[in-house]
C-alpha cells in the first residue's frame, strides 16, 4: 500500500509547486493539504486535479482528496529588525530533533567557511544545551568594551555562546521571553563587525528560538540535517516546513551518520539507514548537500576542541564539510568569487 513517502516523491514528480502537509491513508483512502498561493488565481484548481490524479494511479488507492489552504504571505508581514547591519548573510543550521550531531556540522561548517576566505561568525543558539565552547576549545569570558560585548575567537571565526556567560555545569532554566531577549542581546549587543556570513547553531526543534530567529532576524536560508532514520527524517521535515511556512529558503538538507566505516577492516555499515535524507531532499524539492560519516575522528576531535576541519584539514572528511561550505555560498552569493565575497 502506499505511504506518506511515496506520496510527497509522486506529487513532486508530477510537478507540483505546493507545499504539501497533512497526509492521511484510511485504507485506500489518501488526503493530504496543498498550501497554494491565492495569487495563482484560476490554476489552482488544475493543480488539485493534477495531484490527485497523480497519486490516483497507485494500485489500491480507491479514492484521492487534496485539500487547498491559502499560503500565508510572511514577506511583507514580518519586519525584521536589522540588529547586525554588518552581516551579509545570516544562516541557520537546524534539525527537527536532538542527536542527529547538528551543532558537530554547524561547528565544521563554520570553520570551512573561514578557511575558504569568508568572515565568519558562529552564533551558538542552542540556549539549553551550548556545545560550541566545548567544540572549539575557548573557555574565557567574553569582555565589554562600550556597551558592546566582544565575542571570542578561535580558527578564524567570531563566536558568541550562552556557554560562555554561565558555569558549566548550571542548567539553563528560562521561559520563552528570556529566550527572546537573550537571542536579541547576542545579535544587537554583540560586536560582530562586518562579517561575510553568520552561522547559527540552532536549538533542535521548532520552538521558541526557532520562531523567535525566523520571526526577528532577516535569515538569508537554513541548512536542515539530519541521520538517515526515518524518525529523524520525519522531524526534519517539520523543521524544514516551518521555515519554508515563514518565508526562508532552504538551503539544503545534509545526511549526518550516513556510514560507519570500522578502523581497523574497513568495512562499511548503514547502521541509521542510508540515502534517506538525500531521498527526502528529493521528496521536498530542496538540495542535498551532502553526506557526513559517522567516524570516531569526527566525534573525538570535537570532544577535545579541535574540529575535524583544523585536526585533520586534508581528510576525506574535511573534503566533504569543504565541499557543503562550496554548495552554501554559491547560494548566498550567487557564484561570485570568493575574492569577491570579502
Amino acid at each position: 500500500m502506499i505511504n506518506e513517502k511515496q506520496i510527497l516523491k509522486t506529487l513532486h514528480s508530477a510537478g507540483i509547486s505546493a507545499s504539501v502537509s497533512g497526509v492521511k491513508i484510511n485504507g485506500g483512502k489518501v488526503s493530504f493539504v496543498l498550501e497554494v498561493d491565492p495569487a495563482r488565481g484560476p490554476e489552482i484548481e488544475a493543480l488539485r486535479q493534477k495531484a490527485e490524479n497523480a497519486v490516483a494511479e497507485f494500485p489500491g488507492v480507491e479514492q484521492v482528496t487534496a485539500i487547498l489552504t491559502a499560503k500565508r504571505k510572511t514577506g511583507g508581514g514580518v519586519k525584521h529588525e536589522n540588529l547586525a547591519p554588518g552581516i551579509k548573510h545570516i544562516i541557520a543550521v537546524a534539525s527537527g530533533k536532538g542527536g542527529v550531531g547538528k551543532s558537530t556540522i554547524a561547528v565544521n561548517l563554520a570553520v570551512a567557511l573561514a578557511q575558504a576566505g569568508y568572515k565568519t561568525g558562529l552564533l551558538d543558539a542552542d540556549i539549553y544545551g551550548p556545545s560550541a565552547p566545548m567544540m572549539l576549545g575557548v573557555c574565557n569570558k567574553p569582555e565589554m568594551k562600550g556597551d558592546k560585548l566582544e565575542p571570542l575567537e578561535a580558527y578564524g571565526l567570531k563566536i558568541m555562546s550562552i556557554g560562555f556567560l554561565i558555569e558549566e555545569d548550571k542548567p539553563v532554566i528560562w521561559r520563552g521571553p528570556m529566550i527572546q531577549t537573550a537571542l536579541r542581546q547576542f545579535l544587537g549587543d554583540v560586536n560582530w563587525g562586518d562579517l561575510d556570513i553568520l552561522v547559527v547553531d540552532m536549538p533542535p526543534g521548532t520552538g521558541d528560538v526557532a520562531l523567535t530567529m525566523v520571526q526577528k532576524v532577516p535569515l538569508s536560508g537554513a541548512v536542515i540535517v539530519s541521520t538517515p532514520q526515518d524518525i529523524a527524517l520525519l522531524d526534519a521535515r517539520k523543521g524544514l516546513n516551518m521555515f519554508r511556512e515563514t518565508g526562508v529558503p532552504i538551503l539544503g538538507i545534509i545526511e549526518n551518520m550516513s556510514v560507519f566505516s570500522c578502523p581497523e577492516c574497513g568495512h562499511e555499515e548503514h547502521i541509521f539507514g542510508h540515502g534517506g535524507a538525500e531521498e527526502e531532499a528529493k521528496n521536498m524539492g530542496c538540495d542535498f548537500l551532502g553526506a557526513i560519516p559517522l567516524h570516531r575522528d569526527i566525534r573525538e576531535t570535537s570532544d577535545k576542541g579541535q574540529p575535524i576541519m583544523v585536526e585533520q584539514p586534508n581528510s576525506d572528511y574535511a573534503q566533504v564539510f569543504k565541499a557543503i561550505a562550496d554548495n552554501v555560498t554559491a547560494k548566498l552569493f550567487k557564484n561570485v568569487k570568493r575574492a569577491q565575497a570579502s
